[in-house]
């Protein structure tokens, strides 16, 4: 513990650390694969290195669907690191294997209260953490305010006046009003299901485990989506992937787009001078006058494996990047898309003292209201492995698939999805309540 301790000390203030006992190699497997992130991690391996001459800490990159293959195949061959990176779902499948170690000493000594609960839950079982929130967004609703503009179009708020909206403003292939992405290898179009069923108040995983496509909400929001991409969506978009979609809208292609604050730096860097013409608002109601509702939020984590041979090292090594300096620094490198796991940051004036922040200020405070009611797909009662198989394996969007492609009713093709999906939790071991 003393090497944990002393790394703690870097959060009071920027001190050398102790070299303390710690000893050891360490792999992290990282998927902070763009270049300021990256460098932040290497940067803080080599001061941690500096500081404990005794230990060496490699870092692997791999980009998150990479990632999730090479745990999982990992973990079979009995190669898998000492700390790494991970999403909600993953973490929750990590804990049913009993592949990480907890981690509350580590939230402890940060100080427990500074974290957000909700982003601690989704790496709690039976009351033990077992992962370290790095950071949250929360999908939003990005759209193009002089397009808008120019249609006299006032910015939707619900389902209705966006299908409306997008319509409207539909000019291919110059502009098309919305994408609807659709590809197997993503996740998307469970993402864009949620959102319509979450505005009517239901969940794609209900309250007893099951999968749950053939509720009425479930059933309007795939019509929705099949009506919309058969009206104005890009015909490549069946296949699109999250990057596919995102490049649209970095490119000006598309006047609205579901997505997180890292909508800012990806048109930043693509299209500057459509910076000025971007904003963020709720996710779309179902009805007028209905509350916002979170939609979908995301607690990137980091963890420690128990497979790791270095456990005091990993720990310390995680405790070190929480130092408030270094954290805003990190939290930086990605302005507006990574917004902090530490509640307390949002109010420091060092990290308030930043450009995008500042200019994109309206959009920074709708993505902070939404963090804390939104939950990841599937966890909406607690954290489930259902989470991590309805976001994997891709069955909503060969329904969706099956739907446009083959001309399959939605009705039939919603009721075999879920029996599939049913089918794989039951799979991985979860267990319904009803």
């Amino acid at each position: 513990m003393a090497g944990l301790v002393a790394a703690l000390a870097l959060t009071v203030a920027p001190v050398a650390l102790s070299a303390a006992d710690l000893a050891g190699d360490l792999v992290f497997w990282s998927s902070f694969t763009q270049g300021p992130r990256a460098e932040y991690m290497q940067r803080m391996a080599d001061r941690f290195m500096a500081a404990h001459p005794d230990v060496k800490i490699t870092i692997e990159t791999f980009s998150w669907s990479e990632f999730n293959t090479k745990w999982t195949t990992g973990l079979v061959a009995g190669q898998v690191p000492d700390i790494s990176t991970a999403l909600p779902n993953q973490v929750v499948e990590m804990i049913s294997v009993d592949a990480l170690v907890p981690v509350d000493d580590v939230i402890d000594a940060i100080g427990r209260d500074r974290f957000h609960d909700a982003a601690l839950n989704e790496g709690r079982r039976d009351g033990v953490s077992y992962s370290l929130p790095a950071y949250s967004h929360a999908q939003v609703m990005w759209y193009r305010k002089d397009l808008l503009a120019a249609k006299g179009i006032a910015v939707p708020t619900t389902w209705a006046e966006l299908r409306d909206a997008a319509i409207a403003l539909n000019d291919p292939p110059a502009v098309y009003g919305l994408s609807v992405p659709l590809g197997t290898n993503d996740m998307m179009a469970t993402r864009y299901l949620n959102f319509y069923v979450q505005s009517a108040g239901g969940a794609l995983v209900d309250a007893t485990g099951h999968a749950d496509l053939t509720s009425p909400a479930a059933i309007e929001g795939i019509n929705f989506w099949v009506d919309l991409y058969k009206q104005i969506s890009p015909e490549g978009s069946i296949n699109y992937n999250v990057l596919d979609q995102a490049t649209l809208f970095y490119q000006g292609k598309t006047a609205f787009d579901f997505n997180s604050g890292f909508h800012i730096s990806g048109v930043a860097a693509n299209t500057p001078d459509l910076l000025d013409d971007i904003e963020a608002a709720f996710l779309p109601r179902l009805k007028a006058g209905d509350a916002p509702y979170g939609g979908e939020t995301s607690n990137i984590a980091m963890v420690a494996w128990a497979a790791g041979d270095n456990q005091e090292a990993a720990k310390a090594f995680l405790a070190s990047l929480y130092a408030d300096a270094d954290y805003i620094d990190f939290i930086h490198s990605v302005p507006g898309g990574m917004l902090p796991a530490l509640g307390d940051i949002s109010a420091n004036p060092a990290y308030q003292d930043n450009e995008r922040l500042k200019q994109f200020a309206s959009s920074v405070a709708v993505i902070e209201q939404a963090i804390p009611m939104g939950t990841a797909i599937g966890m909406e009662n607690g954290p489930r492995v259902q989470a991590g198989i309805i976001t994997s394996q891709g069955v909503i969007e060969q329904m969706f698939q099956d739907i446009i492609l083959n001309g399959t009713a939605v009705e039939a093709a919603a009721a075999a999805a879920e029996e599939k999906l049913d089918g794989l939790f039951l799979a991985a071991g979860a267990t319904f309540s009803d």
